[in-house]
């Protein structure tokens, strides 16, 4: 089967985000000062084969701990779904 991963990862909320601030301070110089905070994170898409969807969680869960994510000061979190066509 062939799976689609969408990936988000993104600063732990203790973490400084100075991309972030950088952009809420130039929102609200463009007038938008209802944005409160702003956090900069990644995505990534996956396409995978498995022999199912437990398993594809699996391979992505450990993609995302050991490589996508430093879980020092990032988090992760990930959507799945099957994916059409052939895998290749």
């Amino acid at each position: 089967m062939r799976f689609k991963a969408q990936v988000r990862v993104t600063l732990k909320e203790s973490i400084l985000d100075p991309q972030g601030s950088a952009v809420k301070r130039a929102l609200h110089a463009m007038n938008h000062d209802n944005v409160l905070d702003v956090r900069i994170g990644k995505h990534i898409e996956l396409v995978l084969t498995a022999d199912g969807p437990e398993s594809a969680r699996r391979q992505v869960q450990e993609i995302a701990d050991r490589l996508l994510a430093n879980p020092v000061i990032e988090n992760f979190s990930f959507d799945l779904a099957e994916a059409g066509g052939e895998a290749g």
